[in-house]
């Protein structure tokens, strides 16, 4: 038997890149695809291809997924990777910034898969996998737009499993806290240089970055916790929708779901509100 061919999005770095070569390692061939190819270093072998994909441009997805299947024969599996992060307040984003992430965070998931579900189809089955984030489970200061694009990745993910269900598709959800080792909270608050800080909201920022920045009391997740949580995910035969990984994560998701509203609005105003002292 062939051994299964997956395709990743957003594989020059980070998660994706750490899942293209644990993939490998267990046996998987794998189609690593990313916006500037010429950012993967190693050389291409007979079970990995390098492929350009722009989640946003719906050729190029079509062109990766056809390549893909001419190269392994099909696609067992994708990873929806790609993606983009943003601190900002909300008031001062521009309009323009607000799209373009949810252009890459949520019409880029969109378009791969329903790019990738009739093959699929066609196969009898497959396995769908979208990195969401703990900001999908509870939206921390500065995320507001951040936050919504994991939000709306999360509900459309949980409506679409029961849709592909019927269709023998698998439908999983990765969600990391903040990971260790990895420059995303510099990234973001880069990704929101447009949107100027009004000076009222000045102390509240310096106090949400400080925040953001300081040691967890949590074991955060490391970029190879993630990779191995999506290769498991691949595997899992369960219907287990959400894979949680850190304990920042599993934390979050057992505030926002296992506790009253109440006793949860009374740990996110001690953890999240401003002090004005």
């Amino acid at each position: 038997m062939a051994a299964k061919a997956v395709l990743i999005t957003g594989a020059s770095s980070g998660f994706g890149r750490v899942a293209a070569l644990r993939f490998r390692e267990a046996g998987w061939r794998v189609a690593a695809t990313m916006k500037h190819t010429d950012e993967w270093k190693e050389a291409e072998t007979d079970d990995l291809l390098v492929l350009r994909l722009n989640v946003e441009d719906v050729q190029s997805i079509k062109n990766a997924i056809d390549r893909t299947i001419e190269r392994f024969g099909k696609i067992d599996c994708v990873v929806n990777n790609a993606g983009r992060g943003m601190f900002s307040v909300f008031e001062a984003t521009p309009m323009e910034a607000a799209r373009a992430l949810f252009e890459t965070n949520v019409f880029g998931v969109l378009q791969v898969t329903q790019a990738v579900l009739p093959h699929f189809r066609s196969n009898g089955g497959g396995r769908l996998i979208n990195v969401s984030s703990g900001a999908g489970i509870v939206s921390e200061p500065l995320m507001s737009i951040y936050g919504a694009t994991k939000y709306a990745v999360e509900g459309f993910t949980e409506s679409l499993a029961y849709e592909c269900a019927s269709q023998n598709i698998s439908v999983k959800l990765i969600e990391p806290g903040l990971v260790q080792g990895t420059n995303f909270i510099q990234k973001a608050f880069e990704n929101s240089k447009a949107a100027r800080v009004p000076p009222s909201y000045q102390s509240f920022v310096d106090q949400a970055q400080a925040m953001y920045k300081k040691p967890s009391p949590l074991q955060r997740a490391t970029e190879s916790n993630v990779a191995e949580a999506i290769v498991a995910a691949a595997m899992d035969t369960s219907d287990q929708l959400r894979h949680l990984v850190g304990s920042d994560a599993e934390m979050l998701a057992h505030m926002r779901w296992e506790t009253s509203e109440v006793q949860y609005r009374a740990w996110a105003r001690s953890k999240y509100a401003p002090n004005t002292n």
